[in-house]
This record gives structure tokens, sequence and C-alpha cells, in this order.
């Protein structure tokens, strides 16, 4: 990757969590058993919805989607940071860091896209069941979840992009465990306050503006199902329960983290653990546990893989 001028920075530093030994192994316990709920979770959701036929409706070929990205977004910061608590190493090469940033706001931005599509989805089957299965076609979820990807892409590219402008010349010491905009643009030999606030309105806006959508959606299904309460309604209202606590672990965090300049507020490296590990881990427990059509899968394909 090209470089801003007068850049001189080869490698930056990741404080991480915590300068103590015995903290560092609690915290790389604790990593790596999320790490592995993440990956053996969402694994198993993806198994599942694939190889039953009866979870071929859209909400189940979201989640699957929703599962992989988990696993991708996790990987993006998990294995180095688990390295780098138990080796003690704690360099990352500019390069590194710079594509570390990339995939970071590639995943994580299509993961709300998709978190919006779902929302999406629930409110078309609540409030427009006629309709549902016209207008969340296979092709038109196809399309969606391309969307989702095309768009992480370009916020991703900007923001890279913008980062790139900029010369890094001084202090490489990063506050956190991995490279992300806010803690890596406070290092720049310049003045980045427009470049702050173009960062803070993309990633931020969008963030925001995923989780207004996702709350309006929700208060709408709210809204027609409180004249509805039959037994189908209240389920469905159960459902839409659970991907609220969801996003709303996932989306506010971020939104303190983005919408506002890098230098305006410390950033807060114990925030980001919620957005980038516990979020993941929650995603697979909340959809298969709020799901007996799932766990009946899971069931059966348990049973198949016995027999």
């Amino acid at each position: 990757m090209a470089r801003g001028n007068f850049s001189q920075v080869t490698e930056f530093i990741l404080l991480g969590l915590s300068d103590t030994r015995e903290l560092q192994l609690l915290f790389f316990t604790l990593f790596l058993l999320a790490y592995a709920m993440v990956l053996l979770g969402n694994l198993l959701i993806i198994v599942t919805v694939s190889t039953d036929p009866k979870l071929s409706s859209p909400m189940y070929f979201l989640l699957c989607n929703l599962s992989f990205i988990d696993i991708c977004y996790t990987s993006v910061t998990a294995p180095r940071v688990l390295v780098a608590l138990l080796s003690g190493h704690k360099a990352i090469a500019f390069e590194g860091c710079m594509a570390q940033l990339f995939f970071l706001h590639f995943v994580g931005s299509s993961e709300m896209f998709l978190l919006t599509v779902m929302a999406f989805d629930r409110y078309t089957a609540i409030c427009k069941p006629l309709h549902y299965a016209a207008i969340m076609a296979r092709r038109a979820c196809w399309a969606l979840v391309a969307a989702c990807w095309l768009g992480g892409f370009i916020h991703s590219i900007v923001q890279t992009v913008l980062m790139l402008q900029l010369p890094f010349c001084g202090p490489n010491t990063i506050h956190s465990y991995f490279c992300d905009v806010p803690p890596v643009v406070r290092l720049a030999c310049a003045d980045t306050a427009l470049t702050e606030w173009l960062m803070a309105s993309n990633s931020g806006l969008i963030s925001l503006g995923c989780f207004l959508v996702l709350v309006a959606s929700y208060a709408l299904i709210l809204a027609k199902v409180q004249a509805r309460l039959s037994q189908g309604h209240w389920k469905a209202l159960s459902t839409c329960a659970s991907h609220v606590m969801v996003v709303t672990l996932f989306f506010v965090p971020c939104i303190f983290t983005y919408l506002r300049p890098a230098g305006t507020l410390p950033s807060d490296k114990y925030v980001c653990v919620i957005y980038t590990i516990f979020s993941p881990v929650m995603n697979p427990l909340i959809y298969t546990l709020r799901s007996n059509e799932v766990k009946e899968s899971m069931w059966r394909l348990w049973k198949r893989g016995r027999a």
C-alpha cells in the first residue's frame, strides 16, 4: 500500500489491554474461549442451515450469511490478539496495520448493512405477509447480501484511502489491541481535523443511520402486533426482541466510538471489546436459543452424525 508523504513509521506497537502478565493470561483465556465460541457456534449454524431444507426461508438464509460475516469479523482481530497476549510480541507492520483496519471496516460495515436487511426481512414478514414471498424472493435476497458486501467495501476503501494520505513520522504506540481509525489517526504528524471529521461522518453516520433504521423497523413491527396478539405474532415479537438485543450490543458501542472526531475524547479500548468480541459471541447464542426450528434442526443433524 502506498503511504502519505514523509511517512517514516514502519511499524506500530499495540499496547493491548494490560501490561500485567496475570491479566494478560486472563484475557488470553477469555479471548480464546470467545473466539472458539464464535467459530464453533457460527459454523454450526452455517452447516445446519445449509443441510436442512426446512430452513430455506429468507430469514435463515440471512442468518447463515450473518454467521459467515461474524467469523470473518472476529478473525480480523482475535488471532493476532491471542498471539500477542501469549507471546508478548506487540509490534505490527505499517502495512499489516492498514490491512487490519481495511478488513475490520469492510466486514464490520457489511454486518451493519446485513443486520438492517434482516430487520427489513422481519418487518416484511410480519407487516406484509401476503407480499413476503415476492419481496424476499431468493434472487432478491442474494442481491441484498451482495449490496451489503459492496457497501462495506466502498466504506472501507474510503476509510483506508483517507488514512494512507496521512504522514506518520513520530510516535508509533497505539493504545488499543488492534488497528482502528481513532487510535491510529492520533499518531499522524499533521493537522487531521478535516480527516477526522470525514472519517467520523463516514463510520459514525453509517452506524447511526443503520441503527435508526433498525429501531424504526422494530417500532413499526411493535405497532403492528399490538392489535393482533395471536400466538404467531407473540413469537414474531419475541424474535424481534432478541434481534434488538444483538443490534444494541453491536451498534451503540460503534456509535460511541466513531460518531465523533478522534481527538475530542480518549478512545476506550474496553468498549471495543463489546463490538469486536462480545457481540459476535452473542449472535449464535441468541439466534439459536430463540429459534425452535434451528434447535430442532441441530438435534436432527446431531442424530444423523451419530447414526
